[in-house]
């Protein structure tokens, strides 16, 4: 299921909604503990865990850049900067399992938009399958991904030339 993009007061917002077969307490250890983080998003780490904590990202050539945490709530809500844009994750209990709602707050659809669309969605794909206790091709499964994302940002007349 892809994202649903909608427009707010200064930009979009994407907001996947999952459901996961697994406790709020292993979802949360997916997002906060880094051997689990970086299973699903290499070089993402958790630097700081809490309100005035921050996340970073290994950029390369020993180059990192910072997120800083702008709420937080242990076990239910982990929100970030993330460059311009903001992402909000919000766990729930629901059945058996969890419900995950992850927001990227987008003040601008540029061509890069699509493509960190389609990581987002393949990053829950990832982490949901490891969850389950089996693997997904990632660069594959961003491939698929990736031409649904441009045709509904297209859809929505952005103009990627």
């Amino acid at each position: 299921m892809t994202a649903e993009i909608t427009k707010n007061p200064t930009g979009y917002n994407a907001t996947f909604n999952r459901y996961f077969e697994h406790s709020p307490e292993q979802v949360w250890a997916m997002l906060t503990d880094n051997r689990k983080i970086h299973r699903w998003f290499s070089g993402l780490q958790m630097e700081e865990e809490g309100e005035s904590g921050h996340l970073s990202l290994e950029m390369g050539h020993g180059q990192k850049k910072e997120f800083p945490i702008t709420e937080y709530k242990k076990g239910e809500v982990l929100a970030f900067e993330w460059g311009d844009d903001h992402v909000h994750f919000e766990l729930a209990p629901e059945g058996q399992g969890t419900r995950v709602k992850m927001v990227e707050t987008l003040p601008d659809i540029t061509g890069q938009t699509p493509k960190d669309v389609a990581g987002w969605h393949v990053a829950l794909d990832i982490m949901e399958a490891i969850l389950d206790g089996h693997g997904i091709e990632r660069t594959s499964e961003w491939e698929r991904w990736y031409p649904e994302y441009k045709r509904l940002f297209e859809s929505m007349g952005v103009d990627f030339a």
